[in-house]
């Protein structure tokens, strides 16, 4: 985690207006209180259920790999991006699990959701693949803006052959969804949103290629 203390003058005295002051101020007041033992609420992401995949009609296995993220985001803890280039996190939330592991597992799910055929699996399931899907989280995080904090998740998909090892296609995934407050529950349950957005709209993308 950052050193809130020594920071929080500096972020504070590059917001841009009265309103993003405010916003950075509940999420550092937040943050240095939660340096105490209190223990730390723990979030989890939901899997988009009830629509539908589509897809080509195809017979293809899909190997959902683990997604790779920057260190900053290859944690439990949810990510809030005070200004350009500015990254803390909030001491009130936590994810149940590291965000790509967590990720992959809602990914699996989501395809699983979204279609009978259920032909999708992780690598280590014994399952030979005639596809892949490799995910870069770009941004999975808390976006303070003068209009309100808002949840983005982008992330960059690709499949590609197995056997092959080509890129047969790839796609930039991103949503965002104005969060109530920077509160850790509010914060988390846009960013669920926001989440669930993108991978309906990935699922859909990569059932008509396999």
């Amino acid at each position: 985690m950052i050193d809130v203390r020594r920071s929080f003058s500096a972020i504070l005295a590059g917001a841009v207006s009265r309103r993003a002051r405010m916003m950075l101020a509940a999420v550092f007041a937040a943050a240095l209180a939660g340096c105490g033992s209190t223990p730390v609420p723990t979030y989890s992401l939901s899997a988009p259920g009830a629509f539908s995949a589509g897809g080509g009609g195809g017979s293809g296995q899909l190997i959902v790999v683990a997604p790779s993220a920057l260190a900053v985001l290859n944690t439990d803890k949810v990510v809030v991006e005070p200004g350009p280039g500015q990254v803390a996190y909030l001491a009130d939330a936590q994810w149940s699990d590291n965000l790509p592991a967590l990720l992959q597992a809602r990914t699996i799910q989501a395809f699983e959701n979204g279609s009978k055929l259920r032909r999708v699996a992780r690598p280590g399931d014994g399952v030979t693949a005639d596809y892949q899907l490799v995910i870069d989280i770009r941004t999975f995080a808390l976006r303070i803006t003068d209009e309100g904090p808002v949840a983005v998740v982008e992330l960059s998909a690709k499949l590609i052959g197995s056997q092959s090892g080509r890129i047969l296609a790839a796609h930039v995934f991103k949503a965002g969804v104005p969060a109530a407050s920077t509160a850790g529950q509010a914060a988390t349950a846009a960013l669920d949103t926001a989440a669930d957005q993108v991978l309906v709209a990935m699922v859909r993308w990569a059932s008509s290629r396999f």
